[in-house]
């Protein structure tokens, strides 16, 4: 098997355009769904679905402000990428490998847990019509 010329730095730049796609899509998803949940808060005034709507509206927020935490530290992460983290000196080699690992479950978390709120919520909708 040939030895492959990408470097970790390669790598980790090409997850890290993957995710600022990936956190893209989940913005204009979270962005939808809120519009969606006022369309159908002005049509119902049960009690019980306004105080479970503000609840799913905070939810979206905290994953708004979540979405935009993580798209900072990728920018950060790049712009450690672009200075060269792996020269001569392997410590920041290994804190940027670490911060690449943290990164990616911190993605892995987002796409399992806007799926599963997503999911809760439409469902909840499709229950309500």
């Amino acid at each position: 098997m040939a030895v492959s010329k990408i470097s970790k730095a390669e790598q980790f730049h090409h997850e890290n355009k993957t995710w600022e796609r990936s956190l893209d899509f989940f913005k204009q998803e979270n962005s939808y769904l809120k519009m969606r949940l006022a369309e159908v808060v002005d049509q119902v005034t049960d009690n019980s679905f306004l105080a479970l709507a503000e609840q799913y509206q905070n939810q979206f927020i905290l994953k708004d402000e979540f979405m935009q935490e993580l798209q900072h530290d990728i920018h950060e992460q790049e712009a450690t990428l672009k200075k060269g983290f792996l020269k001569d000196d392997p410590a920041p080699e290994a804190k940027t490998i670490k911060r690449q690992e943290k990164l990616r479950n911190e993605i892995e978390y987002l796409e399992k847990d806007f799926a599963r709120l997503r999911n809760e919520f439409n469902k909840y909708l499709a229950s309500l019509l």
